[in-house]
């Protein structure tokens, strides 16, 4: 076990890599994707086969999150009691402290950003399967079909980087400090 809570298993390691590579590379070429009514498409062709693989490891974890191992699972930690909220709020005072929380794996700040993540990568992998089953390439949108595709690209183009940098920044703030806590993601502890 260790120190910042449960052990993670080699599936959800491998998940989260896949999570990580094709979902930041979706989100890269995401502005290619606006070809999509051209008769040369290939920007948004590329980006809505790197985003099904993304949707596929997506579908993968939130299976994972209800089948997998039963300290990983959604019910174990996903923040929605007063219990779990506590631990949000003891982790919102350090902070404002100016203090790091202490990087307990699924508890806390962790685990209502991971949730936050879920949700909002959820709608992005749902979204995107739905257009790429729905946009005729080299024609426009029009109607419902035309707001999804706003919301998931214009709305994406804010929230995932913006997602990444407190993902991220977290783990290189926690590894200034001297708590490696990505390194247990990429199978070095």
């Amino acid at each position: 076990m260790q120190a910042g809570g449960v052990k993670l298993d080699i599936p959800t390691r491998i998940l989260h890599i896949g999570l990580v590579v094709f979902g930041v590379w979706a989100w890269w070429i995401g502005e290619d994707a606006h070809d999509y009514d051209k008769a040369d498409h290939s920007g948004f062709m590329l980006h809505m086969y790197v985003g099904l693989t993304f949707a596929s490891f997506l579908l993968l974890r939130l299976v994972w999150g209800f089948a997998g191992p039963r300290e990983l699972r959604f019910s174990a930690w996903f923040p929605w009691n007063s219990a779990r909220f506590a631990y949000v709020k003891a982790d919102v005072r350090t902070l404002m402290a100016f203090k790091l929380p202490e990087p307990v794996t699924h508890r806390g700040l962790n685990a209502l950003v991971q949730s936050l993540g879920l949700v909002l990568f959820t709608w992005q992998g749902a979204s995107g399967a739905l257009m790429s089953m729905l946009i005729v390439p080299g024609e426009r949108t029009e109607g419902w079909l035309s707001l999804v595709r706003e919301i998931h690209h214009e709305w994406g183009g804010v929230w995932i980087p913006a997602y990444l940098v407190l993902h991220v920044g977290a783990s290189v703030l926690h590894a200034f400090k001297g708590q490696h806590i990505w390194k247990k993601m990429i199978f070095l502890e």
